[in-house]
């Protein structure tokens, strides 16, 4: 599933596109996603402009001017892909694999007003959209529980020693949690701990002190997951399975990877001569280093 700067990357792609314009029309082929679609899906985005195009954790907010948000979920497979008005086509990068052949998977097709539109295609269907009222998106189910965003200016070594305070549960699972930090996934977690030095299966209230302070450890783990997510968007993500950029290419950030997929190969930090191991956490594969990550 994408996380967050594969998320950010296609909001990054698609606002110049779609922020000032307006749905001119709006092609709905089938009633549902994941998830039945709102009730007049097609009608109510008609005419509508889009004022902003923001991200909430893993979620698209399109702003329109009506007062509603689109909200946008990629699920495992949902891609989106931009003709533009001149007639260009996208052109699939060098790590490109192949799409879902369209029109079978080609869901739903955003035309703008000025000429070019935006094409959801969904093999999985395991995406969903909505329509919510946007002075009640924070208390809406899907946002009322989620956590800092953790590139805010909120998301401060202070702010997660205060709230790793006393945890008895893994460094990685408090991690995991979208309640505390929204947005975060396994490959992230594991890159981000590679990068403070930090075992996955260490305590979380070991990383602050007693009373909740933040100690080098905590600064560490925030520079590390401010660091890996502002590389990962600057490569264009990860392209693991199905995500791709709204211009048909993938992110490069999988050929950076310290830890993650890389068993049994040597670690990468300068002078540890350790090897990278794998172990199953909470149902997931946790990547690190044994010998450098304490």
């Amino acid at each position: 599933m994408p996380e967050l700067p594969e998320v950010e990357t296609v909001r990054r792609g698609l606002a110049p596109i779609l922020v000032g314009h307006r749905f001119a029309a709006v092609e709905q082929r089938r009633k549902d996603l994941r998830f039945p679609l709102p009730a007049h899906f097609a009608k109510r985005l008609e005419g509508r402009g889009i004022e902003a195009l923001d991200r909430r954790a893993k979620y698209l907010l399109a702003r329109l001017d009506d007062g509603e948000v689109l909200v946008m979920h990629l699920g495992m497979s949902g891609r989106f892909k931009v003709d533009h008005a001149n007639g260009a086509e996208s052109a699939p990068g060098s790590f490109a694999q192949k799409a879902a052949e369209a029109p079978k998977h080609e869901h739903i097709v955003f035309h703008l007003d000025d000429g070019s539109a935006v094409r959801y295609t969904d093999a999985r269907r395991f995406g969903y959209m909505d329509l919510i009222p946007a002075d009640s998106l924070d208390t809406h189910p899907l946002f009322i529980g989620l956590g800092v965003e953790p590139l805010s200016k909120d998301f401060t070594p202070a702010w997660l020693a205060g709230k790793l305070k006393g945890k008895k549960t893994s460094i990685k699972a408090a991690l995991f949690d979208q309640r505390l930090i929204a947005g975060l996934g396994n490959i992230y977690v594991c890159e981000a701990l590679f990068r403070a030095g930090l075992s996955p299966f260490r305590s979380a209230g070991t990383i602050p002190t007693k009373t909740g302070k933040a100690t080098a450890k905590t600064i560490a783990l925030v520079a590390g997951i401010k660091a890996v997510l502002e590389q990962a968007i600057e490569a264009g993500g990860s392209s693991l399975r199905d995500h791709a950029r709204t211009d048909g290419t993938l992110g490069r950030f999988q050929h950076l990877f310290k830890v993650y997929g890389r068993t049994g190969k040597p670690c990468s930090r300068k002078g540890c001569g350790g090897t990278v191991a794998r172990a199953v956490q909470n149902g997931r594969s946790s990547f690190y280093c044994p010998t450098c990550q304490r």
